[in-house]
């Protein structure tokens, strides 16, 4: 049976110093790297979100707008089921982006967690920190603008009218 209890050799030290054997060194520098690659990879999933809301909201705002003018302009009686169809899209453009943004939030609090149970059993070094997500402010922005969108389709009002 092996001693699963960690030797100096394998226990973390202060920030800065190396595990004295290199080939625990290695892999925990491989480790820490894999996690940073690992969110890296959580951003790119959350902006192929942002891509397909942003696009079905501006296409969704797009057909609307396109089919409330022409019943304005007295070009069309009823434009009512085009209109519908754009709020639809609108929706679900936000839902999407909803979705995304609490899944990327709860994975990252999961390797958040994760890294700092390999650093606390002294596998890791987690020198450095994850800064927070650029990607994930970018959604959030989006978000807001997705509200006023479908606040100014459905109520009439705000900024897009």
């Amino acid at each position: 049976m092996v001693d699963a209890t960690p030797t100096d050799s394998t226990r973390s030290h202060a920030v800065g110093r190396q595990f004295e054997d290199p080939s625990t060194e290695l892999s925990s520098r491989r480790t820490g790297m894999s996690f940073q690659r690992t969110r890296l990879s959580a951003d790119r999933t959350l902006m192929s979100v942002i891509r397909t809301s942003l696009s079905l909201i501006g296409f969704g705002f797009t057909i609307f707008q396109v089919f409330q003018k022409l019943h304005d302009a007295d070009v069309l009686h009823s434009s009512s089921a085009p209109r519908y169809f754009g709020d639809a899209l609108v929706w679900l453009g936000i839902a999407m982006l909803v979705l995304g943004i609490v899944y990327h939030v709860n994975f990252m609090i999961g390797l958040r967690k994760e890294r700092m149970q390999l650093h606390a059993q002294g596998l890791l070094h987690a020198e450095s920190h994850f800064p927070v997500s650029m990607t994930l402010i970018v959604a959030i922005l989006l978000l807001g603008l997705g509200v006023l969108a479908i606040a100014s389709m459905t109520l009439n009002i705000g900024p897009f009218r």
